[in-house]
């Protein structure tokens, strides 16, 4: 039955190419032995170039155990620009990630969307280029001489607009390849019916908004272009995922790690990642289909549009010369700069673009390493006089501790951040500055380490200043895992704030530091954090930008599900989970408000990996046998 539909398929797809002037592609893979579901498979997966090309996808495939699944490329129709201008879009791309960091403008290359992603079966891709063609050539006499851009500019979006007649001959060649698509390859396409747009930026930190726009002015709408319609295909069962690219040559040395080779890319599910030890992930490599362990710090992250494949193209000739429109072939240019008035903007326009760009998010961080996790439960009396005075035996000891009512032995159970978790909290810090994520709110544990860590985040960040630190009991510990039968004595705001924490003495929190009580149940741990997380969101249920919640390894996971509508994890998958978290971990999750619900997304900086560091003795070492 099987042989059957694929002798059925094959036919069908022979008799059409059979057709046209171009030879076909399948045969030379079926004379190869290629069953005609893979080879029409690798076609798809290689935008149907050259027969080589597709040979190559199918032998390096050959372990891939989605090979036979009948997983269809997904498609979309992009209209990019070309020539002059698409090199100022592009020089404005480079300068704003230098200038002001990375913003999800960069995920993708400059263009205008034209259509939703959608599926196609493998065998009816080459009816889609026919689509895309018929649909260029009847729209081809009335598309815009020029295509007149009007920048705008708001606190979380910059870009071009796209008005009046031209943009309705540019919806409605969209429309006619909807439709050609559906009657020639049976698919359902949405073309975009909204404000046509090219964004040049988005979710950038508002203190960019000015350098950004001056950046901009540089790229003149007037330019000499060439508009473009590409169609381009994805994997569509990686579209949440991280992507990477191998930037160094890696040899398995077990049977479950992924062999690498520079310029692979590797989807990563950031929601899968619990089997991997710290400094590890675990990817499919989109080279072979196979999964495996890899090390991260052999890889970069890199666009999903990195991994998107090219198919074919239609560009409109400004020169109009309709008698040498060819499929994928460039016609002449129109010299000169164009001018376009200026266009005023509606308010409903706007609103429905920029819903689709602004989303709340929770940031949820370990704090840096303690000192007692270098130098062990007696880290105390390495560095206090016999009067309680407190002096520095170790270079990874803080220069100096805050003041504390009863004295430094309140230290012990609530020990302070080491040089090395400092240094980890303020290049996090750094990192998120350059990220360009917009931290609007800030909440922490109780504990010292923890508040600490907020401090040199938010110093790092330029907002020490501007956004006051929120102590939220709720977020502490399980109190099970505190050394003693009482709760740690710790840091109130009075104290904290003489010790120049900047913190807020109005919040009321969830749960007051005199309720958490020794020793408590795991139930009632989650359930306390669940509380609290409920209350920091309700807090901030205006703030569109990022909150920060800096609190113990344990909070990645009880503060988290919460927010996803997942139940608490068994208690010894938690306590097995929170062991690999490192200091500066952290969980990144982001509000869908069209779906009511929250997403763990990817983090908008990198990990951080560390490791060990012994004590030097240099007398010994010279003095030694």
């Amino acid at each position: 039955m099987a042989a059957a539909g694929e002798t059925q398929i094959y036919a069908k797809v022979s008799n059409k190419l059979k057709g046209r002037s171009t030879p076909s592609l399948l045969d030379p893979l079926l004379a190869m032995g290629f069953p005609a579901h893979t080879a029409l498979k690798a076609l798809a997966a290689t935008g149907r170039k050259t027969v080589e090309e597709a040979s190559d996808w199918l032998n390096c495939h050959c372990n891939d155990p989605s090979l036979d699944d009948p997983i269809p490329q997904e498609y979309a129709l992009f209209l990019c620009p070309t020539g002059p201008l698409l090199e100022k879009l592009q020089e404005f791309w480079r300068e704003s990630k230098r200038q002001c960091a990375k913003n999800r403008a960069h995920e993708v290359f400059p263009h205008v969307t034209l259509c939703d992603f959608f599926t196609c079966e493998d065998q009816k891709v080459e009816c889609l280029y026919e689509a895309l063609k018929r649909a260029g050539d009847r729209i081809l006499g009335s598309f815009p001489a020029t295509v007149p851009l009007v920048l705008h500019s708001s606190i979380s979006y910059l870009g071009f607009f796209i008005d009046d007649s031209p943009a309705d001959v540019i919806r409605e060649f969209a429309m006619l390849f909807a439709t050609e698509a559906s009657v020639l390859a049976d698919c359902t396409v949405k073309p975009c019916t909204k404000q046509l747009h090219l964004t040049l930026a988005h979710k950038f930190y508002p203190h960019h908004q000015r350098t950004l726009e001056q950046l901009a002015k540089a790229v003149h709408p007037g330019h000499s272009c060439q508009w473009t319609a590409a169609l381009y295909s994805r994997d569509m069962r990686f579209v949440h995922y991280q992507t990477l690219r191998a930037l160094f040559q890696y040899k398995p040395q077990n049977v479950d790690e992924l062999m690498l080779s520079p310029g692979d890319y590797i989807f990563v599910d950031p929601t899968q990642q619990e089997e991997a030890s710290e400094g590890w992930v675990i990817g499919i490599s989109q080279r072979t289909g196979c999964q495996g362990f890899l090390p991260e710090n052999y890889t970069e992250r890199v666009s999903e549009s990195d991994t998107w494949v090219k198919h074919r193209t239609y560009t409109f000739s400004l020169a109009m010369d309709l008698n040498s429109r060819r499929d994928g072939e460039a016609g002449g240019r129109r010299n000169g700069e164009f001018r376009p008035p200026p266009m005023s903007r509606s308010i409903s326009s706007l609103q429905d673009l920029q819903a689709t760009i602004v989303r709340r998010s929770v940031l949820v961080v370990r704090h840096g390493e303690r000192v007692d996790q270098v130098f062990g439960k007696s880290w105390l009396q390495q560095c206090s006089t016999p009067d309680g005075k407190y002096y520095r035996p170790d270079l990874n000891f803080p220069c100096s501790l805050p003041r504390r009512s009863s004295g430094i032995k309140d230290f012990e159970n609530d020990p302070p951040l080491s040089s090395c978790g400092i240094f980890q909290s303020r290049i996090t810090g750094n990192a998120l500055l350059d990220s360009g994520v917009s931290i609007t709110s800030v909440f922490t544990s109780p504990a010292l380490r923890c508040v600490q860590t907020a401090k040199h985040i938010l110093e790092e960040l330029k907002l020490e200043k501007r956004i006051k630190i929120r102590v939220e009991p709720g977020i502490f510990e399980w109190t099970k895992w505190e050394t003693g039968k009482t709760t740690p004595t710790l840091m109130n705001l009075e104290e904290l704030k003489e010790a120049n924490f900047n913190v807020n003495t109005d919040y009321r929190p969830a749960f007051p530091l005199s309720s958490l009580m020794p020793a408590e149940s795991y139930d009632e741990y989650v359930h306390r954090c669940a509380v609290s997380m409920e209350q920091i969101i309700s807090t901030c249920s205006q703030d569109m930008g990022v909150i920060l919640v800096v609190s113990h390894g344990s909070a990645l996971d009880s503060c988290t599900r919460p927010l996803l509508g997942l139940p608490p994890r068994d208690c010894g998958d938690f306590a097995q989970l929170v062991r690999k978290i490192p200091s500066l971990g952290m969980c990144f999750c982001e509000e869908n408000k069209e779906e009511g619900k929250w997403e763990l997304v990817s983090p908008p900086i990198k990990t951080l990996t560390h490791g060990s560091n012994s004590a030097f003795n240099w007398r010994n070492w010279i003095l030694g046998n």
